[in-house]
């Protein structure tokens, strides 16, 4: 006879444990949630329900991460437990909800919680480095969004150091490979942005990036983030946070370096505008050193005019003294010694007499 083992109720209890971990490592359980509450600030405890069926759920608040109340449908992963109280539960280590209305729902009750701590404030927002170099990416390698954001990203500039982390981008675990990538990029210190890319698609598939904690770890990085997730149309608490938010990821590469062939159509015209400018700037001087020289030729004329002038005024006033104009107008030249006796000449203007002097009388 076969004896079974006889175990004492708490290490029943740590087989159970044992062996429920070892057989359902990591489980995904979908349900509805009831009875949330919150106890001592600290643990969260609810219930998943489908039908009849209830499971009781236990997460530290901490690692919430959504914004949940009763009602919504979630997605928890998560190890099943048996309480040392005999009660089974799951201890959940993530959770997505389920559905347009429930995420929608989240969404806007952890957005005011956020926006009431300032972790979106617009002063905060960091502008994107100019002249980049190396870019850390976070993104799944196998998507054709990343795929189009290198493409793109070369096309454009070309000569990139990318960094790239492979990641999920959907799915339980999604938020926290994301923010370990963006704990190693900024341990590395090495890439200067870093870009956060999803491409497009539904509400369920972009619902990590409403994840509380990628929200704050987002806003606390030292190196400035760009997210381009989903659609234009969608907007995630990932894209509140970051410094610039991308409406895909097509365009963050866009919003991250110029456009080659623009920057050589504007180097190309700014030159011709230089050249165009050098040219006038040419014929101006042309045009003010002739405008010049004719000003400096007839400053000259004037000079010499006014000179011609002021010789033919003393011209004219040396020639009214000249003897000759003396002599015209009836005075005379008397040349010898005038004293009685002597011989003197007379000179009039068309006439030379020689006299003998009789008296000189004094006047």
């Amino acid at each position: 006879m076969t004896l079974s083992p006889t175990f004492t109720v708490s290490e029943f209890i740590a087989v159970c444990n044992q062996s429920l971990e070892y057989a359902f490592t990591g489980i995904v359980v979908e349900g509805e949630v009831a009875s949330f509450k919150i106890n001592q600030g600290k643990w969260v405890f609810f219930d998943l329900k489908e039908g009849d069926a209830t499971i009781n759920c236990f997460i530290a608040l901490d690692n919430l991460g959504v914004a949940l109340s009763d009602g919504m449908r979630v997605r928890v992963q998560a190890t099943p437990k048996l309480t040392a109280k005999g009660r089974f539960s799951l201890t959940v280590r993530t959770i997505l909800p389920l559905g347009e209305g429930n995420i929608k729902k989240s969404f806007d009750e952890l957005k005011r919680k956020l926006v009431a701590e300032g972790i979106f404030d617009p002063a905060k927002k960091r502008p994107l480095p100019a002249n980049l170099n190396k870019v850390g990416v976070i993104s799944s390698t196998n998507a054709a969004g990343y795929l189009d954001f290198l493409k793109i990203l070369d096309n454009r500039w070309g000569g990139i150091n990318i960094y790239t982390v492979n990641t999920q981008v959907q799915g339980l675990d999604a938020a926290a490979q994301i923010i370990r990538a963006l704990d190693y990029f900024n341990q590395q210190g090495q890439v200067e942005v870093i870009a956060i890319l999803r491409g497009g698609g539904s509400a369920d598939d972009l619902a990590a990036f409403n994840d509380e904690q990628l929200a704050r770890a987002i806003a606390a990085s030292r190196i400035p983030v760009i997210t381009g997730i989903g659609h234009e149309i969608d907007e995630s608490l990932s894209d509140l946070a970051a410094d610039v938010c991308a409406s895909t990821p097509s365009n963050a590469a866009e919003r991250l370096v110029p456009d080659r062939q623009t920057i050589q159509q504007q180097v190309k015209l700014m030159i011709e505008r230089v050249h165009r400018q050098i040219l006038d700037q040419i014929d101006t001087a042309r045009a003010t050193n002739r405008t010049t020289m004719q000003q400096l030729t007839q400053t000259v004329i004037h000079q010499i005019e006014l000179s011609l002038q002021h010789v033919q005024e003393t011209s004219k006033i040396l020639d009214s003294l000249s003897p000759e104009n003396t002599l015209r107008r009836g005075y005379a030249i008397v040349t010898g010694k005038l004293s009685p006796g002597n011989v003197v000449k007379i000179t009039t203007s068309d006439k030379i007499i020689t006299t003998e002097v009789k008296n000189v009388t004094n006047r």
